[in-house]
This record gives structure tokens, sequence and C-alpha cells, in this order.
């Protein structure tokens, strides 16, 4: 019966509480949409000139039809790379994170704008994975795993190594004092 006397649920009005916007989001650094760039380009560039190679190589002969097609597909490649290019360009320059005591927040999305927050407590654990273009440009990504899930419920790319590294040991300081405390 003594928990129920200091139980309270006081009603609390839209307008007293917290503002999304009032959170203090970072931007992820230039040099992961650089990367990201370069790498779209490449690879559409190698997708391109195999389809090119097949189209030129003289040891299986293509009907005329099939070297039609191969070049609409070639052109479409090439399209489609642009564009994923271009996309990327935009959608890498709206992704942040925001850290506080409490709780981690990353946002993203050109169309569909998507906000997650993870509550420190609810951290399972958290990676730093770094690949290997990750590791020649310093960058990192932070993945973080929330308690009862499989998968990583968020991860936070194009951060540059020692701010993945700080966060993560904030994280993971984090745990240790409300474990102890």
């Amino acid at each position: 019966m003594h928990g129920i006397a200091n139980f309270s649920n006081t009603a609390i009005q839209s307008q007293d509480l917290p503002q999304l916007q009032q959170l203090n989001f970072e931007r992820l650094s230039p040099k992961y949409t650089q990367s990201n760039r370069y790498i779209n380009l490449f690879s559409t560039a190698i997708i391109m000139s195999i389809l090119y190679i097949v189209q030129l190589q003289n040891f299986i002969p293509l009907p005329a039809e099939a070297n039609d097609v191969l070049m609409l597909i070639i052109w479409g490649v090439a399209l489609l790379g642009f564009m994923s290019t271009i996309y990327n360009a935009i959608a890498d320059k709206r992704k942040f994170y925001a850290l506080r005591n409490q709780d981690l927040n990353y946002k993203s999305g050109v169309i569909f704008c998507k906000t997650v927050s993870q509550p420190m407590l609810r951290i399972q654990h958290v990676e730093l994975k770094r690949g290997p273009i990750d590791r020649k440009i310093g960058l990192a990504k932070l993945q973080v795993f929330s308690a009862g899930g499989a998968l990583h419920t968020f991860e936070i790319p194009g951060l540059p190594l020692a701010t993945a590294e700080s966060i993560r040991q904030f994280i993971l300081d984090h745990k240790d004092v409300n474990h102890h405390g």
C-alpha cells in the first residue's frame, strides 16, 4: 500500500512537452558525403565498363538486338547511378545526431524524415564499425542495439573516429554508473 500513496498521474499539456527542435543536432563529417559520392560514381563506372566490355567482346558474338538492349542497359545504369549520386548527396546532408545525458538521437530523411531516440538505459550494447574506406579516411559507424532487439536499433554513419569512440565510451560509462548507482 505504501507504493500507491506515492503514485501520481498528473496531466501534462502538449505545449509543456520538450520540443524535438530543441535538440542540438550535429552534422556528420563532410568526408562521409564526399566518400559516398565517389563510391557511388566509381561503382556506376565499373558496372558501365563491364557492360561495355561485354558489348565489345568478340569471343561470344551477340545478336544485333542484344547489342541494342545492352546499350539501353548501359544508359539506364548511367542514369540510375547519376540520380543515386545526386539523391545520396542530398540525403547525406540531412543526417544528424544528438547526444544528451539520457538519450542518443539520430535524424535522417529527404522525403520521409525520421528521428530515432534511444534512451541510454535501453541501450544493450554499442558497436564501432569501420570498413576499409572508413579506415582510410578516418571515419566510423556507431551501431546502437536496444534491449530486446537482435538487430541494431539504428546506425550513425560518417562519424570522425575520435567522436565515435567518445560517444561509445560515454554510453559504456553511463551504463556502468546506472548499474552501480
